[in-house]
């Protein structure tokens, strides 16, 4: 007898996110996170310096 296929474990909604912090689902109240908690930790990280954008530098800048 031939054995049963394996059941598919329940797959995230469509267009179901992580938070970005923990990997969590997000919640509708505090998306892209998780909770309030994990959207502070993110907007430390930004202000602390942590999460920064790499820029070109411009020729002029500092120039006079």
């Amino acid at each position: 007898m031939p054995a049963k296929p394996k059941a598919a474990a329940p797959s995230p909604k469509a267009g179901a996110r992580r938070c970005p912090i923990c990997g969590k689902p997000s919640s509708e109240a505090a998306r892209p996170f998780c909770s309030g908690r994990c959207r502070d930790v993110d907007l430390n990280r930004w202000l602390s310096g942590s999460y920064w954008i790499p820029g070109r530098e411009d020729e002029d800048e500092g120039h006079e």
